[in-house]
């Protein structure tokens, strides 16, 4: 019932995000630089959280736009109307919905769909990946110089110590090809289904990477935070990869590199 739900709700999302896609829609920004929430991302919002409680009225919501809906639930619905905001409000076709499951305060099953692409990725904890009706695994190269990643940029603390910028110029120095999408579910899921051998970014929420996490996970992936450590989607470090690279793509970050 609950994967049926899932599918429901992202599959109303998408309906929205498609509706709004290259049309006319109001823009306003949230706090901070480059933050912005369109008439789709509250349009898509509304139509997710409406599915789901028409079959979950008690179950816990968290929401990029809508923020918690609390309830006394061990479910909570982790939800991204639409990733890659300014890609969808520029009419670049690189954004999404992304819907994760945690029960218990572990990610069950997640569902990221980017109609533009007809590309809709699902992962149900301990049984697999897809993307559409195929199963989908991680790439096997193994030596992170010949790789191909993907990262994200905050708009802050651009300068820190190992952050963002210089993290990027060590990995561009070597040679490494390195992309921005400009959404951290999609650089999961085409990491999840081999066409990067890793992401990583410094700043995160759990509505970002909710459901991603899960489907690179079930797709045979490696997830830590920047210290090695377990990941929790409540952080804001990632690092993502096929699991091969994982260590030397670790050292570059924190700065040990050693070739």
């Amino acid at each position: 019932m609950i994967k049926s739900t899932l599918i429901k709700a992202t599959e109303a999302g998408a309906k929205e995000l498609q509706r709004f896609f290259n049309g006319d829609f109001k823009i306003t920004n949230k706090e901070g630089i480059n933050n912005p929430v369109t008439e789709a991302d509250l349009a898509a919002e509304k139509a997710i959280v409406a599915a789901i409680k028409a079959d979950y009225p008690d179950h816990f919501i968290l929401s990029e736009e809508a923020g918690e809906i609390k309830m006394d639930s061990e479910y909570k619905w982790i939800i991204d109307p639409i990733d890659g905001t300014i890609n969808f409000a520029n009419g670049i076709p690189i954004c999404c919905v992304s819907v994760g499951v945690e029960h218990k305060g572990e990610m069950i099953m997640g569902a990221v769909y980017n109609p533009l692409m007809s590309e809709f990725f699902f992962a149900q904890k301990g049984v697999g990946a897809w993307l559409n009706d195929k199963q989908i695994f991680v790439s096997n190269k193994n030596e992170m110089l010949k790789s191909c990643l993907v990262t994200g940029f905050p708009y802050t603390y651009l300068d820190s110590e190992n952050g963002p910028l210089q993290v990027f110029e060590r990995l561009i120095r070597k040679g490494v090809a390195v992309r921005r999408l400009g959404s951290a579910a999609i650089d999961l899921c085409w990491t999840a289904c081999g066409r990067f051998e890793g992401f990583y970014e410094h700043k995160l929420n759990a509505w970002d990477n909710a459901a991603g996490v899960l489907i690179l996970k079930e797709a045979g992936g490696k997830i830590t935070g920047f210290d090695g450590k377990p990941h929790s989607i409540y952080q804001p470090d990632i690092l993502a990869t096929n699991g091969k690279i994982h260590d030397e793509l670790l050292s570059v970050i924190n700065g040990q590199y050693v070739q």
